[in-house]
């Protein structure tokens, strides 16, 4: 295993070249027809007419491929390896905005340890940082691609971008809020529930007068501590909150169906309607798996009640709280100080409250005249079966205001290759209506920067710093050309370069990791 662990750091990452093989993961098809180049949200008739041929044929060639959420689940040796094109030319999977990994490994490293592997997920390190993507005029996506030529010979990294328009604090819809909230035994660790109400209290003070909040408190049992209530009844609210206090054991699955329970009966149709559960997610009472859980909250969860998790506390039940997230029609983030909930509940309140898009899928298609083979890095439990693009029943990510999703992919090129490299379509459904609605955008070879380094925009080049960053953490092995010295090197560059204390941070964290190494 270390030496499969060893082979993806330098493979994969610092982009040497490897012998690109076949393997059970993205569905390949036959369709080398380019989508359009518009990033524009709303297709034409015949575009559409021309997506649906493209989608039957797809679908013909990969009839007999395994499905690529099958192949999800087994996130070891096969999703390291390189998809060759000449079978599997479309890789497709749900979009994700989720970076409660990050947030976590972060934390553990500020505390002098290291994260555990099974917990790094590189593309929740890319998508931590903010990244210039233009914004859409209307709601929908923008997509934007970009790509360096890698230090081995044929080989590249290409970043496939999505993002949707920014908030509107005025526009934003109203608000029904339902907080899940952990007050088990595990939340008496020091500042843990202390950090719950805070993260609260900021955010009621946060909300507008249409909105509304109900809280519902667990351990070995729930309890509704305060019913469906209006945000302007602020006192009540504040009191409420106070009245959150630790017990015993932590029954996650009655915390939730109580919670679905009671966001269902204060449901309104034009309201944003979410449940927010904070919690370390260290369930060990009644149902533990995240499938027995949400299969509890499937009916309410069916009215467009979305799930926001928040991760607290040392130890934390990370694979429970992404699963709820990316299963539940929702998103995953942790918290670990007063700064970072105040980040979550009011500097990102509308974004994290708001929808821009339901069930959102990406595909993008590799050309095989001129990419010999290719791997998407990270997005192992979001892929999705090529035929799955177009179905609008097939689950997706829920992306909210001013939201970036971004993709890495490694990629082999043809000996003397030129023209189009690859496609990516992102197709999403509208929050309200649910009418489906796509954008695409190609890159051609010629548009690749000659060097990781040289050349492209310094929030591509933080992007694979991040990336990188995570695979050093889960191989606990320096990629040959990119050790620890000079990922920090790179990050220390690029945040005066980008005038963002994040990367500045991440800089300190890849150092820290090195002398606990």
């Amino acid at each position: 295993m270390k030496s499969r662990a060893i082979a993806t750091a330098l493979a994969v990452i610092v982009l040497l070249p490897v012998t690109a093989c076949g393997g059970a993961g993205d569905t390949g098809g036959a369709d080398t027809r380019p989508a359009p180049s518009s990033a524009q949200a709303a297709p034409s008739p015949a575009r559409e007419q021309d997506s649906a041929e493209a989608a039957d044929r797809t679908a013909g060639a990969t009839a007999e491929a395994p499905a690529e959420n099958e192949a999800a689940e087994n996130t070891g040796e096969d999703s390291a390896r390189l998809r060759d094109t000449a079978t599997e030319q479309v890789s497709t999977f749900a979009l994700d905005v989720d970076t409660a990994s990050y947030g976590y490994s972060r934390r553990t490293l500020r505390e002098g340890r290291l994260p555990d592997p099974g917990q790094v997920r590189p593309e929740e390190f890319v998508n931590a940082f903010r990244q210039d993507y233009a914004e859409p005029e209307e709601d929908g996506f923008t997509v934007h691609m970009d790509g360096a030529r890698g230090p081995g010979d044929g080989t590249a990294l290409l970043r496939v971008g999505l993002q949707t328009r920014g908030a509107d604090p005025e526009a934003r819809r109203p608000a029904n809020l339902t907080f899940v909230v952990d007050v088990s035994g595990s939340m008496a660790e020091p500042g843990r529930i202390d950090l719950v109400r805070n993260a609260l209290h900021k955010l009621i003070d946060q909300l507008g007068p249409d909105d509304q909040v109900s809280i519902v408190a667990f351990s070995s049992s729930a309890e509704v501590i305060q019913s469906m209530t209006p945000a302007t009844d602020w006192n009540r609210l504040h009191a409420a909150v106070e009245r959150l206090a630790v017990q015993a054991s932590t029954n996650l699955e009655a915390g939730l169906t109580a919670g679905y329970a009671e966001a269902a009966r204060g449901f309104r149709p034009m309201a944003t309607n979410r449940v927010i559960l904070l919690s370390d997610g260290l369930a060990n009472t009644g149902d533990t798996s995240w499938q027995g859980i949400l299969d509890r909250v499937e009916e309410s969860a069916g009215k467009k009640i979305t799930l926001l998790c928040v991760g607290v506390g040392r130890d934390y039940g990370d694979q429970l709280m992404e699963q709820l997230a990316d299963n539940g029609d929702g998103a995953a983030v942790y918290v670990s100080s007063v700064d970072d909930a105040r980040k979550v509940f009011v500097e990102r309140l509308a974004t994290n409250l708001d929808l821009r898009a339901r069930d959102a899928k990406a595909q993008v298609v590799f050309n095989p005249s001129t990419v010999e083979s290719y791997r998407l890095i990270g997005y192992e439990n979001r892929r999705i079966a090529a035929e799955e693009f177009r179905d609008d029943a097939k689950d997706g990510g829920e992306i909210g205001p001013g939201h970036s999703v971004t993709a890495l992919y490694e990629v082999r090129l043809r000996s003397g290759a030129s023209g189009r490299l690859a496609t990516a379509t992102v197709r999403w459904q509208d929050p309200d209506t649910r009418a489906p609605s796509e954008a695409g955008r190609s890159l051609e070879i010629g548009a690749l920067a000659e060097s990781l380094w040289d050349g492209p925009p310094p929030r591509f080049q933080v992007d694979v710093v991040a990336a990188v960053f995570a695979e050093y953490l889960r191989t606990r092995e320096p990629a040959a050309e990119l050790g620890p010295a000079e990922l920090s090197g790179h990050a220390t560059r690029l945040a005066a370069a980008t005038e963002d204390a994040a990367v500045g941070e991440l800089a300190r964290l890849i150092d820290r990791a090195a002398s606990l190494g």
